[in-house]
């Protein structure tokens, strides 16, 4: 049975299996969480500190982002670590220097004992390149979002079976998707599992999740390859590059308008006057906190955006 390896960010999946250990995104189990933290600024890193303190999840050891792309999580990482976890640190360099990424990649091959199987590189950017067809299906209307996105967002892990989640990614349904308005979501995912259902029940079309866009799109074959392309993970650098990323999809996707999805208590909240600044399309901004159906209020305020951009000319 291979060692499970909880990542509390986005950690190239590649490198890990390569070592012959096998990745768990901890935030992939928040979303269907019934647990309330004990005590929390981000419900995300609170809950999944908590449910590895409680033995809920079953991981050997963490990797902990502790740099550019979540800060909470350095605190609760922490936290696990005092508890006797096996804990490592990573860090993406905010001005993308190749070199240092490189470093911190060769220190993390060395925490996960040394770099076994090669072939587990061209598997996961096989299975990359799938995902990045089931994406333009959705950009075709040829699969409903929700479904899509149920398969993107566990590329930060391959759900922990290259094999098995090879299988899920097979059984996503094609189908022809009828809908009134075009719509990106950017942000951090949102923390209600239910969120792309509740979108298109009132004819919203999300063409691009941003986050797991990422986790599709970064990839490499070995260590220098893996750091000129994790280098550039939108998330960890500046955000005017993020901006750029943005634009480019927004228009490639054909996008009316635009969700950004913040978390209670996550700096990239602050983003938002950044992206209503830059960006030239009509932005509905929401916040979640706790995990749950999405709330009568969200449902509210995405019913009001959606009728928006109907009369919009």
């Amino acid at each position: 049975m291979k060692e499970t390896v909880g990542i509390t960010a986005l950690v190239p999946p590649e490198l890990i299996y390569a070592c012959g250990k096998r990745p768990m995104d901890v935030n992939n189990v928040v979303p269907e969480s019934s647990l309330s933290p004990g005590s929390k600024l981000c419900a995300w890193t609170a809950i999944w500190r908590d449910m590895i303190l409680n033995g809920g999840l079953d991981i050997d050891s963490l990797v902990v982002v502790a740099g550019g792309d979540c800060h909470n999580a350095l605190v609760d990482g922490q936290k696990v670590e005092l508890s006797g976890m096996a804990t490592h640190y990573f860090f993406y360099p905010f001005d993308r220097d190749t070199d240092y990424l490189r470093s911190q990649l060769e220190k993390l091959t060395r925490f996960l004992g040394g770099i076994k199987d090669e072939r587990m590189f061209s598997l996961i950017s096989d299975l990359k390149l799938k995902g990045r067809a089931l994406d333009e299906l959705r950009v075709n209307d040829r699969a409903r979002a929700s479904d899509v996105f149920s398969a993107l967002i566990s590329f930060s892990d391959m759900a922990g079976d290259p094999d098995v989640f090879e299988k899920m990614l097979n059984s996503v349904p094609e189908t022809d998707v009828e809908y009134s308005s075009r719509v990106a979501l950017i942000g951090v995912p949102p923390i209600y599992p239910d969120f792309h259902e509740t979108a298109e029940s009132f004819g919203l079309h999300v063409v691009y999740d941003e986050l797991p866009y990422e986790f599709l799109r970064l990839g490499g074959s070995d260590l220098d390859s893996l750091a000129r392309s994790y280098r550039d993970y939108s998330f960890a650098g500046p955000i005017k590059n993020r901006v750029e990323l943005i634009k480019n999809e927004l228009q490639r996707r054909r996008v009316d308008g635009v969700i950004h999805y913040t978390q209670f208590a996550c700096h990239h909240t602050l983003e938002d006057e950044i992206f209503r600044e830059h960006l030239d399309y009509p932005i509905l901004t929401v916040q979640g906190d706790l995990p749950r159906p999405s709330p009568e209020q969200l449902k509210l305020r995405l019913e009001a955006f959606a009728e928006m951009m109907e009369v919009m000319p």
